[in-house]
């Protein structure tokens, strides 16, 4: 199997299921309701703004693997549009999805040699480097999501 097919893999398992850890995006947020999504706990932040946080980097990664400009902000990471019904939830969720998909699929086609290219400008570092930060990212704050999810559902049977 390509590196690139592999790493791809990487994506859509962190996203959909099927990776080491066994743990992964689709299912822990399967049954998290709108307003859990949007229950703040103590200090941290909130489900949703965690989705959208990010999303927000495999938005950006997926723009310029269509060879688009690189255009995202650290400042601009967490700016969550409102989430006030079901609908504005699924949405959300449904462009995680679509974004996680399409940028696998970007990624899989990707020749080899380009994951040592510089990503967009050489502060970025490599394409390999970008693509497996925004992996390693998504588990990093799967693992916060877990944690939310297991007070909520605490302080819910109180």
């Amino acid at each position: 199997m390509k590196l690139t097919a592999q790493i791809a893999n990487h994506i859509r398992e962190v996203h959909f299921g099927d990776n080491w850890t066994s743990s992964n995006l689709k299912e822990h947020l399967a049954d998290v309701t709108w307003q859990q999504a949007t229950s703040a706990v103590y200090s941290c932040n909130t489900i949703a703004a965690l989705v959208y946080h990010m999303n927000y980097y495999v938005a950006a990664a997926l723009l310029v693997l269509q060879g688009k400009p690189l255009n995202a902000s650290d400042k601009f990471n967490f700016d969550l549009p409102p989430i006030r019904s079901r609908e504005d939830w699924e949405a959300l969720l449904n462009k995680t999805w679509t974004d996680a998909e399409a940028f696998a699929g970007l990624v899989e086609q990707l020749p080899e040699e380009r994951l040592w290219e510089d990503f967009y400008e050489k502060k970025q570092g490599i394409y390999y480097r970008n693509i497996h930060g925004i992996i390693e990212h998504i588990h990093y704050h799967l693992g916060q999501i877990v944690i939310l999810k297991k007070i909520l559902s605490a302080q819910t049977k109180q």
